[in-house]
């Protein structure tokens, strides 16, 4: 049984359109906690543990992440290239609840976000 070329083609451009989506990212503002990425991954941790200790963290090089409440971890991203990293920014606000507005971005199930507001939550 063969597919007919219309449905082909619409099928090729919903993939297109995807990835072209994908590819823009998707405005959006999370809420979370600022802590290391190690923490997020390997303590299972809803929260920091101390700002002092997401910050003693991120001077050791590990990148800062924002976990929401139902546990998504987003990667803070540049948009420029070349890429830089995105600690010096999250710094003041580790082991703090942020509101984060920007450019969301989702692949094979991990998150990021181009920071474009990020302000301690209320």
């Amino acid at each position: 049984m063969s597919i007919p070329l219309s449905s082909r083609v619409l099928v090729l451009f919903s993939a297109a359109f995807a990835l072209t989506a994908n590819a823009a990212g998707t405005q959006t503002t999370i809420n979370g906690w600022v802590l290391d990425s190690a923490c997020a991954y390997t303590k299972g941790l809803t929260k920091p543990i101390s700002s002092e200790c997401a910050v003693a963290c991120a001077k050791k090089g590990s990148p800062l992440v924002i976990l929401t409440d139902d546990g998504t971890i987003y990667l803070p991203i540049a948009d420029a290239m070349p890429a830089v990293g995105q600690n010096t920014r999250l710094l003041p606000f580790a082991g703090q609840r942020v509101v984060a507005s920007g450019r969301t971005f989702e692949r094979a199930g991990s998150h990021a976000i181009v920071l474009e507001k990020l302000e301690a939550a209320k």
